[in-house]
């Protein structure tokens, strides 16, 4: 998987991300793409083939290795990084078709005049899209944690499993390579997606925050600016 491409796509969303966004995307990047390519991927890189079962019984070993290991850690957090980054794209793409409304109000009505103060000020549509993106990254973070929780019934990885299914001619012991290692690193995946998750709610509660500080402001302003009658009564306007 070319993670670089991936790379250059965040790195655009990185300048209209607030301070929690900017923490999320280096969590990420260094926390969870490097340590996915640097390291995770060599120690489950021969895992089928390091899977020891003490029988000779030909497809026991892939069948226990496909009944305990329905889908590899390691493909489930390379699809998880997939998708908890693919929504952050919609504020990238809002930006650009914002940015092309304005390029054509230019091109009607001259050079000078402006549709927007700033394309990418999170305000209106844009502040919708963005809040839209940090729900969706927040359902597929504790979604992954809970199918990875729920296949293997534990984030830590036991040394032995006992398998009984067919063709394998009785109860045999399946030996997982490296079981102490990938435990370590399956926590440290958890925990950094755990981070993740709580990076996007206090984003998303500064959002709402800032929305509804500025919308107050925004009504004092107006306050003074309106005449006001004597004699009648603004309690129900």
């Amino acid at each position: 998987m070319d993670w670089k491409f991936l790379q250059g796509l965040l790195s655009g969303v990185n300048k209209y991300s607030t301070a929690f966004g900017r923490i999320w995307l280096s969590v990420v990047f260094v926390f969870r793409v490097m340590v996915y390519v640097v390291a995770a991927e060599r120690v489950w890189a021969d895992d089928q083939g390091q899977f020891d079962c003490n029988t000779r019984q030909p497809g026991c070993t892939n069948i226990c290795y496909d009944y305990f290991f329905p889908i590899s850690h390691i493909r489930l957090w390379a699809l998880q990084l997939i998708f908890v980054t693919c929504p952050s794209f919609m504020v990238v793409l809002h930006v650009a078709y914002r940015e092309e409304r304005e390029r054509k109000y230019q091109a009607k009505h001259g050079e000078h005049t402006r549709l927007y103060d700033n394309t990418g000020q999170k305000h209106g549509g844009l502040w919708w899209t963005y809040l839209m993106s940090l729900f969706i990254k927040t359902t597929f973070e504790v979604l992954f944690l809970y199918v990875l929780h729920y296949i293997y019934d534990s984030f830590k990885l036991p040394r032995k499993v006992q398998c009984d299914v067919s063709p394998c001619p009785n109860l045999v012991d399946c030996y997982i390579a490296r079981p102490t290692e990938k435990t370590v690193f399956t926590y440290f995946m958890v925990g950094a997606s755990v981070v993740c998750v709580v990076l996007n709610i206090c984003e998303i509660l500064y959002l709402i925050a800032f929305r509804m500080v500025t919308l107050k402001q925004r009504g004092s302003a107006r306050t003074p600016s309106r005449k006001i009658h004597p004699g009648l009564s603004c309690d129900g306007c």
